[in-house]
């Protein structure tokens, strides 16, 4: 099976996607939570929160594309576990899908993706702890990214709508992006936001979109190197080590083997 051939086929989807998410306007289909009193009450603006709901309203449609294509689904049975969908096809090649979203933070950045672990699964290529099959039985890792923005009306959380008000509940986020690409094609250099170790994704829209991240000149051997070599100050502390690199230029210097494709 060709991978890429899996994405072409997925991207044909994002109007569908599109559609499922958005009016025609931009603005997000969901207003609210409703109870079974037909109270109506806001959505927060809190990014999971929004990433949870978001993902439940596409996999209906990504199950639509797996049976039209005749791909085996296997969902993630741990929320901390990866990836969120395992394809399988009927040669039995597997594809690993996450599905991320995160909002703008200006007319050409976003907050960013984390884009699993670094450690764990991925180091121990064979291991089947926290990810649905090894890391290595997988043809292709890739990120379903949706960005969005937030709104720019004040929503006001304490108050509760009926019904009938539908149309006067502002919705939280507008304006969806999609992109489909590799995991390392659109890798950054540091971790992602917080304390965990994860691989933290470009900010650029740009480059997220066209799958041009710090590693998309070098190759996915080179991000492979970089990330299951990757310490942070607590890791190497543990190890009484240092800090070997921070960056593709300390990597450089570091392993003085890195070269451009071509």
């Amino acid at each position: 099976m060709d991978v890429g051939d899996f994405r072409e086929k997925l991207l044909a989807h994002f109007d569908k996607f599109a559609c499922t998410l958005a009016t025609d306007s931009g603005d997000w289909i969901v207003k609210g939570f409703i109870d079974v009193y037909r109270n109506i009450y806001t959505i927060s603006v809190d990014t999971k929160v929004v990433s949870k709901i978001i993902e439940l309203m596409l996999f209906p449609v990504i199950s639509q594309f797996a049976a039209e294509y005749g791909y085996r689904m296997v969902l993630s049975e741990y929320q901390n576990h990866y990836p969120d969908i395992s394809f399988i096809a009927p040669d039995e090649t597997k594809i690993a899908l996450d599905l991320k979203s995160t909002y703008r933070t200006g007319t050409k950045t976003v907050n960013g993706f984390t884009l699993g672990a670094f450690t764990g699964y991925f180091r121990q290529r064979q291991s089947s702890k926290n990810i649905t099959f090894p890391y290595e039985q997988y043809a292709a890792h890739f990120v379903l990214g949706i960005i969005y923005s937030h709104h720019n009306e004040v929503i006001d959380e304490r108050r509760i709508y009926t019904l009938d008000e539908l149309q006067d509940i502002v919705s939280v986020v507008k304006d969806f992006t999609f992109l489909l690409q590799e995991k390392w094609r659109i890798a950054g250099e540091r971790p992602g936001s917080g304390n965990t170790k994860n691989i933290g994704s470009v900010r650029d829209i740009h480059a997220l979109i066209n799958g041009n991240g710090v590693f998309a000149s070098y190759g996915e051997e080179v991000f492979d190197d970089y990330w299951m070599n990757y310490l942070t100050g607590d890791m190497a502390r543990a190890i009484d080590s240092h800090v070997p690199y921070s960056n593709l230029e300390e990597y450089r210097k570091w392993c003085g083997r890195l070269s451009r494709n071509g």
